[in-house]
C-alpha cells in the first residue's frame, strides 16, 4: 500500500514538473516575442515620424517604416495573447494563440509554394512594381535607399534591365537635363580611380548591352538577387528556419500546453467527482444510524 501511494505521488510530481516547464518555456517564448515585437513597431513608428519629415511619396510600395509597423503590431498583439494565455491557463486564448500561428505558418508555407509554381509571374510582378517605384524614385527616399543599396550589392540595374530606367521622367530618354537617358549612379560599374564620376551612366539607355556593360551594370535586378539566392542556398536555408521554425516551436509548445492544462481539468473534476460521491456516501451512513449510533456495540 505504502509502495503505490509512494509511486503515485512520484508520478503526480513527474507530471506537475512537466506541467510547470511547458508553462514557463511557452510564458517565455511569448514574452521574448512580445518584446520583439514592441521594439520592431517602435522602430517602425520612428521610421514613419522622419518619412513623414522629409515629405516623400505617400505610397507604402516597399516603404520600410509601413512594413516594419504592420509586422510589429502582428507580433505583439499575437505574443500577448500567448503571454495572458500562459499565465492564466486560459484554454480559449492558448487554443486562439496557437491557431493564429498556426494560419501564419501555413499562409507562408502557401505563398512560398504558389510563388515557386508560379515562378514567372512572381518574377513579372516583382518588375512591375520595381517600375512603379522607378516612377517616383526622386520622390521616395525609402525606395531610392533599397535600390541603391540593391544595385551597388549585387550589380544589377533597373528591375528586369538596366532600360527600366526609362520610366522616370528624369532619366526618359525625351526629359530635358544631364540625366536624360542615363541611369543612376548606383548603376556604374565601380572604378578604382580617385576621382568619382557619378555622370558614368549618361546616354546609356539608347545604347546596346554590350556597348555598356563596361559601364554599367546591364542586369536587371530581379534576376540577379535570385540567382545571389540560388547560389547561396545555405543562406535562404537558414532564412526560412529562422522565419518558419520559431512560429512551427510555438504551435507546438502550445499543443503540448493545451493538452497538458486539459488532463489538469480532467483529472481535477474526477477528483471532485470522487469527493462529492464520498461526502453523500458518508451522509447516507450518517442518516441511517439514526440515534443508535453513539450506542456502544
Amino acid at each position: 500500500m505504502a509502495r503505490s501511494t509512494g509511486d503515485s505521488e512520484q508520478v503526480r510530481y513527474c507530471a506537475r514538473f512537466n506541467y510547470l516547464c511547458l508553462k514557463f518555456t511557452l510564458i517565455t517564448y511569448s514574452t521574448v516575442f512580445w518584446l520583439l515585437g514592441g521594439f520592431v513597431l517602435a522602430v517602425g513608428i520612428y521610421a514613419e515620424v522622419e518619412r513623414q519629415k522629409y515629405k516623400t511619396l505617400e505610397s507604402a510600395f516597399l516603404a520600410p517604416a509601413i512594413l516594419l509597423i504592420l509586422l510589429g503590431i502582428i507580433m505583439f498583439l499575437v505574443s500577448f495573447v500567448g503571454v495572458l494565455a500562459s499565465l492564466r491557463d486560459n484554454l480559449c486564448l492558448l487554443q486562439a494563440f496557437m491557431y493564429i500561428l498556426g494560419i501564419c505558418l501555413l499562409i507562408e508555407l502557401i505563398g512560398g509554394v504558389m510563388a515557386l509554381m508560379f515562378r514567372n509571374q512572381t518574377i513579372d510582378f516583382v518588375n512591375e512594381n520595381i517600375r512603379k517605384g522607378i516612377v517616383n524614385y526622386y520622390d521616395d527616399l525609402d525606395f531610392k535607399n533599397i535600390m541603391d543599396f540593391v544595385q551597388k550589392e549585387f550589380k544589377c540595374c533597373g528591375g528586369e534591365d538596366f532600360k527600366d530606367w526609362s520610366e522616370n521622367q528624369y532619366h526618359d530618354c525625351s526629359a530635358p537635363g544631364p540625366l536624360a537617358c542615363g541611369v543612376p549612379y548606383s548603376c556604374c560599374v565601380t572604378n578604382k580611380t580617385a576621382v568619382i564620376n557619378t555622370m558614368c551612366g549618361y546616354k546609356t539607355m539608347n545604347e546596346e548591352r554590350l556597348s555598356v556593360q563596361h559601364v554599367i551594370y546591364v542586369r536587371g535586378c530581379t534576376s540577379a538577387v535570385l540567382i545571389w539566392f540560388l547560389d547561396n542556398y545555405a543562406i535562404m536555408a537558414g532564412i526560412l528556419l529562422g522565419i518558419l521554425l520559431p512560429q512551427f516551436l510555438g504551435v507546438l509548445l502550445s499543443l503540448l500546453y493545451i493538452t497538458r492544462v486539459e488532463d489538469i481539468i480532467a483529472e481535477h473534476k474526477l477528483n471532485e467527482t470522487l469527493l462529492d460521491g464520498g461526502r453523500r456516501k458518508a451522509d447516507i451512513e450518517f442518516t441511517s444510524a439514526g440515534c443508535c449510533m453513539c450506542y456502544p456495540e
